[in-house]
């Protein structure tokens, strides 16, 4: 049995109000992951209940009897704070990170700063707003880039670029998305995602795509995405790898489960990219993956998460 596994009597967490879909861009990504959070839960005897949430989200609060919230909504709306921030305002308890981890994992910018801050290596990067702002970060930073909104995730707005006028093109686009877009330089190499859990990190898995990056497709849709358990590297990197996770999600105050996005330059140096507070759990999900490595099925997972919430809000 995994040290990760929770212990208690899936009846004792009460009524469990699973939320997803929501409002943001990652919708139909949530509605997979809340449909899969929410069999899993009831099929291990847990009150579960399952809210899609919408413009009639406060009065379905109000209307029902809610022991605990499980939160799987991707994106803003649900992953940046203003639904912990509501749930802690209705006095229930809730899955992941408290307000302030999330608003802050939610902003890819002001992530960046805080690890600056504290000397963790994350790619040099600009703001853009402008076509203006798109010619000095190509003078700054050199390409190849990647652009993405500073407040999505799933990859969505993001594009690689090779020269000003895919800049200013993939700025536009993104702009769609985010007032506020972010420009990073490009790390050449092998991509890894960890998962935390409950304090622990998890195996790391190594990523491989044919696309330029691990973008939405290769995320959600693909069939030749690869990935790497164990993730190959050896022993002291892969140690050393586990430690930068853990200090990114320090630095940011998470809690209970997230991931962390890390690139590896030719060097063998590790580079910070964003940590995910609400991770995806559809069937391409890799914090399930994540666990199974660690000893736990999609399940036990699940009520592991569950159980965090528990021990937070008591």
């Amino acid at each position: 049995m995994s040290a990760l596994q929770s212990t208690r009597n899936p009846q004792a967490f009460g009524r469990v109000a699973v939320l997803f879909g929501g409002r943001s861009a990652e919708r139909e990504v949530s509605l997979k992951s809340g449909a899969a959070v929410l069999a899993a839960l009831q099929d291990a005897g847990v009150d579960a209940f399952g809210i899609d949430v919408g413009e009639d989200f406060l009065a379905r609060l109000a209307s029902e009897r809610i022991d605990r919230a499980f939160i799987v909504l991707h994106g803003r709306g649900g992953e940046d704070g203003s639904m912990q921030g509501l749930l802690e305002c209705a006095g229930i308890p809730y899955t992941g990170s408290g307000i302030l981890a999330s608003a802050l994992a939610m902003d890819k910018l002001r992530t960046k700063q805080v690890w600056q801050s504290l000397g963790l290596p994350t790619p040099r990067h600009a703001v853009l707003a402008s076509e203006a702002d798109c010619r000095q970060a190509a003078e700054t930073l050199g390409f190849p880039l990647i652009v993405k909104p500073a407040h999505e995730g799933s990859s969505i707005g993001m594009a690689k670029v090779d020269g000003v006028a895919e800049l200013i093109a993939a700025w536009r686009s993104a702009s769609v998305y985010d007032a506020q877009v972010l420009v990073e330089q490009w790390i050449q190499g092998p991509e890894y995602t960890i998962a935390m859990l409950r304090g622990e990190v998890l195996p790391p898995i190594g990523l491989g795509t044919p696309h330029s990056f691990y973008d939405y497709d290769a995320k959600y849709l693909a069939s030749d995405t690869q990935y790497r358990i164990p993730c190959g590297l050896d022993a002291a990197k892969e140690a050393e790898l586990k430690e930068l996770t853990a200090r990114a999600c320090e630095a940011v105050g998470v809690s209970g489960w997230a991931r962390v996005d890390v690139m590896q330059d030719a060097d063998g140096n590790f580079w910070l990219l964003e940590v995910n507070t609400v991770p995806g759990m559809t069937d391409h999900s890799l914090v399930p993956m994540a666990a199974r490595a660690a000893g736990l099925d999609f399940q036990q997972l699940v009520l592991a998460i569950l159980e965090a919430s528990q021990e937070a809000g008591s």
